[in-house]
């Protein structure tokens, strides 16, 4: 059985991982409308891991017979300047998902439930992951500057992306 505290703990990292999978959807919305079809299949697939990740966190509350309550999600941002701004709002959220991590493994931590600890490894590394590709991206994109040329290349490489179910835990 997990303990009150831990199981509200992990119901509050299940509304951020679905806040960021409405984040990313809504990024997909503005690089569909900018003609950007590479950027928009990348957070397409953002899109289906921070779903896996969020059930993930569920699955694992019903495993140690916690109780699940789907929260309220904030709508997201739908506005940026272009795709190295919208990229720097990933990276940056990206952040705050880590620390969020952080968090959860701090009360795991005080609540001493080992085994929640050991579960939460798997995002600890995601989360280091999930930075470096974000970081990754925002570097090619202050790199090419204002090249339109470059950012097709960019593009096409990140339409290239496919969906691969994560093993959680």
């Amino acid at each position: 059985m997990i303990s009150e505290k831990m199981n509200e703990a992990f119901n509050t990292q299940i509304k951020h991982e679905m806040y960021s999978s409405n984040l990313y959807l809504s990024m997909v919305a503005y690089f569909e409308e900018i003609g950007l079809k590479g950027f928009a299949n990348w957070m397409r697939i953002q899109v289906q891991e921070e779903n896996a990740h969020a059930m993930g966190l569920f699955d694992y509350l019903i495993e140690r017979d916690g109780r699940v309550i789907v929260e309220a999600i904030n709508k997201p941002e739908f506005e940026w300047k272009n795709a190295l701004d919208c990229f720097e709002a990933v990276y940056k959220h990206e952040q705050l998902v880590t620390s969020l991590i952080n968090e959860l493994a701090d009360v795991a931590e005080a609540e001493k439930d080992r085994a929640a600890l050991s579960f939460l490894q798997w995002y600890i590394k995601e989360q280091v992951e999930e930075e470096a590709n974000c970081s990754e991206i925002c570097s090619k994109l202050r790199l090419i500057g204002e090249d339109k040329h470059a950012l097709l290349l960019i593009d096409q490489e990140l339409g290239a992306r496919t969906y691969v179910a994560p093993t959680i835990g």
